[in-house]
């Protein structure tokens, strides 16, 4: 237990005015990114805008505090938008709340059990292959917002809502699909002109006037939820057998999936800022962070690989920049949530193909496809499959054995077995 110390403790020996500053103006624009995304994350995971909120205020704070991670930045992440959507469907949110406090006690108990470096074990091919499969999973899942679609049903699983835009892609709305391209044009256009101010706050305030002012007939959020400024409140969720025993597997898909991606993002941090986490410190905080946000409203978190690079980029130097990260956004819910009404949906569609586009890692398929042994293509494409065509426990649970049936047959052909003489 020696090592479970946060690394906010270490940083505030020496800390001084000049990385306070730093760090204030790295969380500010962080904030900044994340205010846009954890709107768009919580609309694509099937709860309320404000959820997402909850989710970056609340576990984003916890964990920056208690993680061991200097610069890691949190909150609701598109790995676990399609989980997430599926355990609302099912269980509601109940269901989800207890399936993210269970998740949150794995994570807690996988830190102080020092399994942080066992998960570098997964095949890097599963990885891949899932993290691919879920960048189209909200692909699909966005295309009826971008298009302006009117769907006929209700689906849940991605091959039924690929069904179903095909099915009622004649019901496309002109107006929506123009501000889903506006949108995406100013996504990928905005950058050349400014890197300081993100694009997609930009695509959210100018499609917002553009809809408002020429009263274009396309929905925008507050068309479809209900938009509160409220302060998370702490619920507790519903612990009874029949519930928890219910949404056991999907809280154990969290807990992994909450594991691989933050320990992942953390990697990518230290490899930007010539540093080193403590995994198991950062499992216990990315724990507590889903247990809290659990407990308040929110949905699972996880570290966040873009937010950490903007982070760094800024000037972070400390968990300090995350914690002011999830103040400013407790100020905007407080003082600015009732705007969020007026964003368009196709707008949020757009943000969120750029969040696939971005994560899908197409480049890393396309050089392990050259690179790599047929087997390890085949555990990769397999995974991908799985995922879109079923869900990400299905998909891990079959890739893992795959990948464990590989490794032993590699390890049979490799064994030599001598007879001894006695």
């Amino acid at each position: 237990m020696t090592d479970l110390k946060p690394q906010l403790f270490r940083c505030l020996k020496g800390y001084s005015k000049d990385r306070f500053l730093k760090d204030l103006t790295a969380g500010v624009i962080v904030a900044i990114i994340a205010l846009p995304l954890s709107i768009a994350l919580a609309l694509a995971s099937g709860v309320s805008p404000e959820q997402g909120l909850y989710t970056a205020i609340v576990a984003g704070f916890l964990i920056s505090a208690l993680g061991g991670s200097k610069v890691q930045i949190a909150g609701p992440t598109a790995a676990f938008a399609t989980i997430v959507a599926g355990i609302v469907a099912r269980s509601g949110m109940a269901g989800l709340a207890t399936a993210t406090l269970l998740a949150g006690v794995m994570l807690v108990l996988m830190g102080i059990l020092h399994m942080g470096s066992m998960i570098k074990f997964i095949p890097y091919t599963i990885t891949i292959g899932f993290t691919a499969g879920i960048a189209v999973t909200i692909v699909i899942g966005q295309l009826k917002d971008f298009f302006g679609l009117t769907f006929q049903q209700a689906p849940v699983e991605t091959m039924e809502k690929l069904e179903e835009v095909v099915r009622t892609f004649h019901t496309v709305n002109p107006a929506a699909m123009a501000v889903g391209i506006l949108s995406l044009s100013i996504l990928l256009l905005w950058p050349r002109v400014s890197k300081r101010i993100p694009a997609s706050l930009i695509a959210v305030l100018l499609t917002a006037a553009v809809v408002g002012l020429l009263d274009l007939p396309v929905n925008t959020i507050g068309d479809l939820y209900v938009i509160s400024s409220a302060l998370p409140a702490f619920q507790m969720p519903d612990l009874s057998y029949e519930t928890v025993s219910a949404v056991l597997p999907d809280a154990f898909t969290i807990a992994v999936l909450a594991a691989i991606e933050s320990l992942l993002s953390a990697v990518v941090a230290d490899e930007m800022i010539g540093s080193r986490h403590n995994s198991n410190m950062e499992l216990v905080a990315q724990g507590v962070g889903n247990s809290a946000s659990a407990l308040f409203g929110g949905i699972p978190a996880t570290g966040a690989i873009a937010r950490t690079a903007a982070n760094i980029k800024n000037g972070g130097t400390s968990p300090v920049a995350g914690m002011v990260h999830a103040l400013v956004l407790l100020l905007v819910l407080v003082l600015l949530m009732p705007y969020a009404a007026l964003i368009p949906m196709p707008c949020i569609a757009a943000i969120l193909f750029q969040v696939a586009y971005n994560m899908s890692g197409w480049r890393t398929v396309l050089k392990v496809a050259k690179t790599s042994p047929k087997s390890d293509i085949a555990v990769l494409v397999l995974t991908f499959i799985l995922t879109v065509a079923f869900d990400l426990v299905v998909a891990i649970g079959v890739g893992l054995s795959l990948a464990c049936l590989l490794f032993m047959k590699r390890m049979a052909d490799v064994a030599v077995v001598k007879e001894w003489e006695y």
